[in-house]
């Protein structure tokens, strides 16, 4: 990748000397040229030799490396993001597989928690029940109109770790920064947000220092009329805008999704690319095992918002291959709070009674294993260890290669490890898991789990929807990205054990999602632009290269 490549920049309405430096989105730090330090007022200000953006890289990387905890390196990237934008995305690009749990999770997690400990700049917009009648005013706060993609959370359900409330913001900014590195969306075009409506986190509430709405979440009429007021006033201020909701509690998700996925452009990443990346996972993994989509029986350990996402599309894809829709249904159990779904009980919510079968009322996983006799099972409850030694081992006795999905994080939340899951099926488990495992070698053999990480699809997806400025989101778009996801796994991954590419393809393989969900746009009558004659040229184009212009 060549990064010396430059583009210029005119000087007009430029900020200079000490303002310029203090300026993230145009600071060049030690790489302002002997030029521009005398024409922009900055001879004096920086040292005196001219450093490229790969020496600043290899400081920063250096200085990196030296902190003693993620936490701690989460904050000096975050520190580096407010100083030198172009630097920040350099590094990412360049050291994505290093930085992805760092930027992401597991650690953002921990920053989350302890977010209003370790904050430092703001970053996005906030908007609280205060703001009611006033959203449109505040989103004509940001500097710019060019936003095109907006990551929003009302806190409720933070990764595994639950309701953060106010604190949650560190999700849409990691997630808009994976935008930026993994397909090139320009960061002018990103806004994270944060909707306060309150925390049912009790130490949340009693920390002096937590800034959020010290009050219970509000529910109902009130809560409804706030999100509604935002979604208008989003689309008003920034028309056309693609919006991600992002991790919502259960009573909220699936719900919003099916209010706005048809009047506005969004989607619920929780939901969907969850779904779509497990679907990819689970159809490499199927690979392994010279057997059909259409022959798993997959039982999930969680009914919420990813769980029934991910079924609703596995069911997709099977009917795709033949199957009835009740066919596919009967393929995907659900074991909840309160046992296995089962069409006796009363106390199902609709999407949770399209999976009901006509079965025992079964209340322990492991009694469900043994009378349903999986393929696969996944976990998305984040219930930690709840896939025990007796629930592998089972799962290996009923399974010449089990598929074991502990897709919960961050890691602390994970159902089994990468090294359970192997050692306690004698090294037979196809293991891919929602937080990173190193390597684990079980006699002579050495496997390199994969991560069934989202940031393999909504990036793609996203810019896709962007570039074919799409109408809406649809299904469609979600299977086509598992499908191309899928496509992406070589036998060289698999041979290591991982379902998934290496994270250093991530911007090809986005390019090659786009062009999918673009095309879905077009053929489906949802772009709103004509469909230029190279498709993949015209993506290209758009993606930001985080390197430095040269100010004339």
């Amino acid at each position: 990748m060549d990064t010396e490549k430059t583009t210029k920049t005119s000087l007009d309405d430029m900020p200079t000397g000490v303002q310029l430096i203090h300026d993230p989105v145009f600071n060049k730090g030690t790489a302002f040229t002997e030029s521009e330090r005398e024409v922009l007022g900055l001879t004096g200000l920086l040292p005196p030799v001219v450093n490229s953006i790969q020496e600043q890289v290899m400081r920063v990387m250096e200085n990196l490396r030296r902190k003693p905890s993620n936490l701690e390196k989460y904050i000096f990237l975050a520190a580096l993001q407010d100083r030198n934008m172009t630097l920040f995305y350099r590094v990412l690009v360049d050291h994505l597989e290093e930085l992805m749990p760092i930027i992401y999770t597991p650690t953002v997690g921990q920053a989350c928690q302890q977010y209003v400990h370790i904050y430092r700049r703001p970053k996005g917009i906030f908007i609280s029940l205060k703001h009611k009648g006033q959203i449109l005013k505040i989103l004509q706060n940001w500097p710019t109109k060019a936003v095109r993609i907006i990551v929003v959370t009302d806190g409720e359900r933070i990764l595994g770790l639950g309701d953060l409330g106010v604190a949650g913001m560190g999700i849409p900014v990691g997630k808009l920064s994976l935008y930026t590195a993994c397909s090139g969306i320009h960061p002018s075009f990103a806004l994270p947000v944060t909707v306060d409506v309150g925390t049912n986190n009790v130490s949340l509430l009693n920390d002096p220092l937590y800034f959020g709405l010290r009050h219970r979440r509000i529910r109902g009429a009130k809560y409804d009329a706030l999100i509604d007021e935002f979604v208008a006033a989003v689309n008003r201020q920034f028309p056309g805008v693609l919006i991600q909701f992002e991790d919502f509690g259960n009573l909220n998700a699936l719900r919003l999704l099916q209010k706005y996925r048809n009047q506005v452009c969004a989607f619920n990443d929780d939901i969907q690319g969850t779904a779509s990346v497990v679907l990819a996972g689970l159809c490499a993994a199927i690979r392994m095992t010279s057997q059909r989509l259409t022959d798993q029986k997959i039982l999930f350990l969680g009914a919420g918002e990813a769980g029934i996402g991910i079924g609703e599309l596995i069911t997709t894809a099977m009917m795709d291959e033949g199957l009835t829709e009740a066919e596919a249904r009967r393929r995907c159990w659900y074991f909840d709070s309160r046992g296995l779904v089962v069409r006796q009980r009363k106390d199902l919510a609709p999407q949770k009674r399209a999976f009901a079968h006509n079965f025992e009322h079964l209340h322990d996983f492991l009694s469900c294993v043994e009378a349903i006799n999986p393929t696969s099972i996944m976990g998305v409850a984040g219930q930690a260890g709840a896939f025990t030694q007796h629930i592998l081992e089972t799962m290996a006795r009923i399974n010449n290669r089990p598929i074991i999905f502990a897709l919960s994080n961050p890691t602390s939340r994970s159902e089994c490890t990468a090294e359970e899951a192997y050692t306690w099926t004698a090294g037979r488990a196809i293991f891919a898991s929602g937080s990173p495992f190193g390597p684990v070698t079980i006699g002579d053999k050495t496997f390199e789990p994969g991560l069934s990480n989202n940031a393999y699809i909504f990036p793609g997806v996203g810019l896709g929807v962007i570039a074919s400025r799409a109408r809406h989101v649809t299904d469609d778009m979600f299977l086509a990205a598992a499908k191309v996801l899928v496509d992406s796994v070589s036998a060289e991954d698999l041979s290591r054990g991982s379902l998934f590419p290496p994270l250093k393809t991530i911007r090809e393989l986005s390019l090659s999602i786009a062009c999918e969900v673009a095309k879905i746009a077009y053929n489906q009558g949802l772009a709103t632009g004509p469909e230029p004659k190279d498709l993949a040229v015209h993506i290209q184009a758009m993606m930001y290269e985080p390197v430095y212009p040269t100010y004339a």
